[in-house]
């Protein structure tokens, strides 16, 4: 199931698309600010993302500069009041991919939803490749060239997510609140173990690294 982010402050509009998005097939997310939104992208692996561009403090169109910076592939469709050439042209220049006007056509905004993941590729296949590496989440598969990488789901799971966002820092503890049970045992040490298989099992990999960062925690640094 394809997991969307609703980035809209006004509450009713945002409960209305994502209950609509949910039960056309989605798994919807609401935010109601920016702020909110990359909490949300720091916990889950988004595939399409709808934004607002006027909302209180960070606006859509700094919000969607910071997606980009991260991800320069998942699909981002802005859903706004602002029917100007001006905003529609900046929001192209800063990465989006598609424009509504409100008020919304929830029917509407199904079809574009579904063209921007078929063309994004993502409705066929959800792949990540970084060089000669590619990882494909719905087969759980993780190749190097033609050599299998066998990994465990969490091993899996944890060096996705971190490829997903290269150069952002997860701390210890927000990767154990994401893959680890909430009542586990396991103290935030337990990713520092997960973390040196992962770099045993990828020792032949020259096309990135999964990096230290002090203090804090890991990310991953593409060559």
């Amino acid at each position: 199931m394809f997991k969307i982010l609703v980035v809209e402050d006004d509450a009713a509009l945002n409960r209305s698309v994502c209950s609509f998005l949910n039960q056309s097939g989605y798994e919807a997310t609401g935010c109601l600010n920016a702020s909110d939104a990359y909490d949300a992208m720091y916990e889950t692996v988004f595939d399409l993302i709808v934004s607002d561009i006027m909302m209180p403090g960070i606006d859509g169109f700094e919000f969607v500069k910071s997606v980009r910076s991260l991800n320069e592939n998942i699909p981002i469709l802005f859903m706004t009041a602002r029917d100007d050439f001006a905003a529609k042209q900046r929001g192209y220049r800063v990465g989006v991919d598609d424009y509504m006007i409100k008020p919304i056509d929830l029917d509407e905004l199904f079809l574009r939803i579904g063209a921007l993941l078929r063309r994004a590729k993502i409705a066929s296949s959800r792949k990540l490749t970084v060089g000669r590496f590619t990882m494909d989440m719905d087969e759980h598969t993780a190749y190097l060239e033609d050599e299998e990488i066998n990994l465990t789901n969490r091993e899996f799971s944890l060096l996705y997510k971190l490829l997903s966002y290269p150069k952002k820092t997860f701390t210890r503890s927000q990767l154990m609140d994401e893959f680890w049970e909430a009542d586990t045992a396991s103290g935030p040490r337990t990713v520092d173990v997960y973390m040196t298989k992962l770099r045993s099992k990828l020792a032949e990999c020259e096309d990135f690294e999964i990096v230290t960062v002090h203090g804090l925690g890991y990310k991953a640094v593409l060559k």
